[in-house]
């Protein structure tokens, strides 16, 4: 019995010290990577920090201070919330329909997913940002066709405060395919026999829908809002790369808005102070969507 107890004792501690060694380079990336960058982004915050200047100081609140007196930080948050709040859930809605579209079997499904999936891929390069942006120049592509219609051919759709940021949130909502791929997953694992037994109640597909496959989507409906949000939130390719936070600042996102004042304004110290206000939005935004999840979210499983 002792030579077993031991030989448990000692196969535990090789499978504990495997445990250690096959976590430990996530572990080490975690703390230099993450943890160690935050503690003294935090600091920096409070200080005067510069990139090109050895020495700096604590200056307290100060950064805070001119971060909130600087109409063009309000102005950032006011278009970020706007591009957030309208970019998210269109892009949940497409990728929504478009699940319900491919849900169905066919030879040639693997290859729509594909199609689908694939902007999410590439919408974020520089180069499919380059060609979104020529898409909607005065003589692009898209005056080109409105102009078949005899419509307005030279409309600068990138000139037009209005009209800016919705050529980014279309940009956006194109990038649907890893939540509809969720969807389509979620969608998948509701029984049959539901919607078998509604059938025979009498229930139309529209009935069907709003009973039982909406209701059974809002546990994944919630995921990737959260993580839709948060993305939209941190956008910062698009406007970098387009519009430059132009015209008029209607483009002037959170981290565009961050990066500006860090690598051009040179002030990393305010820089910092603003990337945890925006850690603070986001948090607070989740929170929200926690904290509502009961009104709305079915966790009664199947």
């Amino acid at each position: 019995m002792n030579k077993e107890k031991f030989s448990i004792i000692g196969f535990l501690k090789k499978e504990k010290t495997a445990a250690i060694v096959c976590m430990l380079p996530f572990i080490l990336g975690f703390l230099l990577f993450l943890i160690v960058p935050m503690i003294l982004s935090l600091y920096y915050s409070f200080t005067d920090y510069h990139l090109v200047r050895p020495t700096y100081e604590f200056i307290g609140l100060q950064n805070y201070t001119r971060m909130f007196n600087d109409p063009r930080f309000l102005s950032a948050i006011r278009s970020t919330l706007y591009f957030a709040f309208v970019s998210v859930p269109l892009r949940l809605l497409f990728a929504l329909i478009v699940a319900l579209l491919l849900v169905k079997g066919s030879k040639l499904i693997g290859l729509y997913r594909a199609m689908y999936y694939l902007p999410s891929i590439l919408g974020g390069s520089v180069a499919v940002v380059v060609l979104w942006g020529r898409l909607f120049q005065p003589s692009g592509t898209i005056n080109a066709i409105l102009g078949i219609f005899g419509l307005n051919r030279g409309f600068a759709w990138l000139g037009d405060p209005s009209t800016t940021i919705w050529t980014l949130i279309l940009l956006a909502v194109w990038q649907f395919g890893s939540s509809m791929l969720i969807f389509l997953s979620a969608i998948k694992q509701i029984p049959e026999s539901l919607y078998e037994a509604s059938s025979i109640d009498g229930a139309s597909k529209i009935r069907r829908f709003f009973s039982i496959t909406l209701p059974l989507l809002t546990p994944t409906i919630h995921f990737n809002l959260v993580m839709q949000a948060i993305s939209g939130f941190l956008a910062f390719t698009q406007a970098f790369i387009i519009t430059q936070g132009g015209p008029s600042d209607s483009t002037r996102f959170y981290v565009f808005h961050m990066y500006q004042t860090i690598f051009q304004n040179n002030r990393p110290g305010e820089g910092a102070a603003q990337a945890w206000v925006m850690l603070a939005i986001i948090g607070a935004i989740t929170a929200i969507l926690f904290g509502t999840k009961k009104f709305w979210v079915y966790d009664g499983g199947f």
